[in-house]
Formats: structure tokens, sequence, C-alpha cells
């Protein structure tokens, strides 16, 4: 059976052009206008992903709510916001509840399809059946590039793709410091700034941490950017 993917979106027309979009790829889809519609559809049928809006209805963050809800129940729920808020401070917030994009509108809805195809390979890949390839050994820390899992001390760390991906950049020089400029091409974000990389480094040592309570291998090089200081 195709992958499911849920659609929070409160504008009608809106959400059914995403669905046919998607649908055109091949997924099906589950539409809801709220996030009571969507907490409702959600815990009859879990979805493979849900894209959602953080305006919902009368709810100024019923994305934010919503997404927090369902990742108390549904911890590796790839979710992705879609939204005409992007403030700094909404993008942080997003990033910090644990979404794994942060999409402007209006978008392509060809991009779209395309964004939501690239992370369920991912998913895919992040499996626990799906064998993992040779890693690269940094330390302690291994790194599977084609999967994006990261092990620390032989334990996964549950990594967002774009910290995945800031991990993998800092790691390519260890022992020197990369900067905001280049953290930020990593990403292959819009609207990214050194406050943004600063969230995702934060929340990159709050997940070692969980791992290993003594970890202090990720140093700010203040007012320039990071650096992997870690044995090699």
């Amino acid at each position: 059976m195709s992958q499911l993917i849920a659609l929070v979106e409160d504008d009608a027309d809106q959400r059914r052009n995403y669905a046919a979009a998607i649908e055109a790829k091949g997924y099906r889809t589950a539409e809801y206008a709220n996030r009571p519609q969507a907490l409702a559809g959600i815990a009859r049928q879990q979805p493979d992903l849900v894209v959602l809006d953080i305006v919902l209805e009368d709810e100024i963050d019923g994305g934010f709510q919503l997404c927090r809800e369902l990742l108390v129940q549904h911890p590796d729920m790839p979710l992705i916001f879609l939204t005409h808020r992007i403030d700094e401070i909404d993008r942080i917030s997003g990033l910090r509840l644990g979404a794994w994009d942060y999409l402007p509108k209006p978008i392509s809805l060809g991009y779209l399809a395309e964004r939501i195809a690239s992370l369920l390979r991912l998913v895919e890949f992040r499996h626990p059946d799906q064998r993992e390839k040779q890693g690269v050994q940094v330390g302690q820390l291994t790194l599977f590039e084609d999967a994006m899992l990261a092990r620390w001390q032989g334990r996964r760390l549950e990594l967002t793709v774009t910290e995945f991906r800031l991990l993998s950049h800092l790691l390519r020089q260890p022992g020197h410091a990369v900067s905001y400029e280049g953290l930020m091409g990593a990403t292959r974000q819009q609207y990214v700034t050194s406050n943004t990389i600063n969230t995702h480094m934060r929340n990159i040592r709050r997940k070692f941490r969980l791992a290993d309570a003594g970890f202090d291998c990720i140093e700010n090089e203040y007012g320039y950017g990071y650096r992997w200081s870690g044995p090699e």
C-alpha cells in the first residue's frame, strides 16, 4: 500500500491543491482542517509524514501545539511546517519542537511533492531493518552519510536532517573552526541566520548528552562559528 501523507491546513483550496500534487506522485493523503480533526484522524490511522500549517482556524499557534502532541505520541514521526509565518522566531520554534523541515508559502507544488518524497526516502534508510553501510569514524562518533544516521559510543542519536547535515559539515575538519556562513550553507535552507544555527547546535548538544552526559566536543567560537574538539 502507498504511503499516507496527512495534510493539516485550514484553507480548503490550498489543502486540495497540495493533496492533488502529492497524490499525483503515488501517495495517499488524509486532509484535516484543524487540530482536533487531525488528532482524531491520526489516532485512527497513523500517517507516514505530516504537513501542517501553524495557524489553524481560530488557533493562532495550533500547528505548534499539534506538533508537540504528535511527537509525544510518535517521537519519530516526520513533520513539515508549511506556513506564511517565516519570521526567525517562528522558524526557531518549529525546529526546536522537532520538525524535520520548515517551508515558506507560497510554494511550488512540484517542490513540495519532491521534498516529501526525499524525506520519505530518508525514513526508509532509517528503518531498523535497513542494513547500515560502512560509516565514517571520528573518535567515538560514527556517521552513516547515506542513511543520515549518527552513533555516539554505539548509541544512535535522534538527529533531524538539518542537524545531521550540520554535524557532518562540522566534522569535515575536526579541530578547525567552521564559520556561521559555512554552516548556513550546509543546511540547504533559506532564511537561515546565526541564531538559527545556534538553536540547531543547542539541540545537537542536548541529543549527544542524552547518550553521554559528559559530552563536550562541540565548542562555540564566539562571533565566528563552531568547532569539533573531540579526538579524531
